[in-house]
């Protein structure tokens, strides 16, 4: 490896660049990968290195017509239906809602709380009217169950932030529970307690994909596209952007732009094919 230096390596990132044509991500990971070799493993730091980069390609989105949106959500039932129902009516993304704990849901003021999304910041959304008497009765269902799992000894939840440390009962408290538990207990690896994590994101993942085929939606269905609909929709009822990119916990109002070329809008007035004249 010594023979090895700053030169090799500016021309193999520019080889995925140039020759491979591989994606920006994947080029960043291999030039993560090396840095760490070199300085973590080899102790040669690399430093000022120049090489071709990938160019980001601009995507837009995958949107689904409100008609999409219903057939989609028709085609899901259960706690995985709740889920996706809840990801189109506040613009959560996958994690956010699977993460969602008892204490973000106020009935109250009819909003959920999305705690540490990304970027580390906290916003509120919508609590969707349609979803409110679904959700309460599937909280009553996990209330139950972890009443159970308190009897039986159990009823643990992972708390972030050294809050468990600081507040000893709180992993058995209900608020802090998961709004959309793991149907299996599991053992800690670290602390070896045994706790009820929350459902799997790839679960969720893996509905939403089966019901898109089912209601013969020709896209490409994600669980992200649920969120892109949120936003896209809310712009076609008429609300600012500003609004929508609050609701969407975007740093810039550029993020949320996107979503005006998908509406075909990138200006005041909508764009007409001049075949429709």
């Amino acid at each position: 490896m010594e023979e090895i230096g700053i030169r090799d390596v500016q021309r193999f990132l520019s080889h995925l660049a140039i020759e491979r044509n591989v994606a920006a991500s994947t080029q960043s990971v291999a030039l993560n990968a090396v840095v760490f070799l070199f300085k973590e493993v080899l102790e040669r730091p690399l430093e000022g290195m120049e090489f071709v980069k990938t160019k980001r390609k601009a995507s837009l989105p995958v949107v689904l017509t409100r008609e999409e949106a219903g057939a989609l959500l028709a085609h899901m039932d259960g706690m995985f239906g709740l889920m996706a129902g809840l990801m189109y009516g506040t613009g959560m993304r996958l994690m956010e809602c699977v993460r969602l704990r008892v204490a973000d849901v106020d009935f109250g003021c009819k909003a959920i709380v999305v705690r540490d999304g990304k970027g580390g910041k906290d916003r509120i959304v919508p609590l969707p009217v349609r979803y409110e008497r679904e959700l309460q009765t599937h909280l009553g269902e996990v209330e139950a169950q972890h009443k159970e799992d308190l009897a039986a000894g159990a009823g643990y939840v992972f708390l972030p932030n050294a809050l468990a440390r600081k507040y000893p009962n709180a992993p058995r408290e209900w608020i802090w529970q998961y709004v959309f538990p793991s149907a299996r207990l599991s053992r800690d690896p670290k602390s070896t307690r045994v706790r009820r994590h929350h459902v799997h994101e790839s679960s969720l993942q893996r509905k939403i994909k089966e019901a898109a085929t089912g209601a013969r939606i020709r896209k490409k269905v994600s669980s992200h596209a649920l969120r892109h609909s949120f936003a896209t929709h809310l712009l076609e009822a008429g609300y600012d952007i500003r609004t929508v990119q609050e609701l969407l916990g975007h740093a810039d109002v550029s993020q949320t732009m996107v979503y005006t070329h998908v509406l075909n809008r990138p200006g005041v007035v909508p764009v007409k094919s001049p075949v429709d004249f």
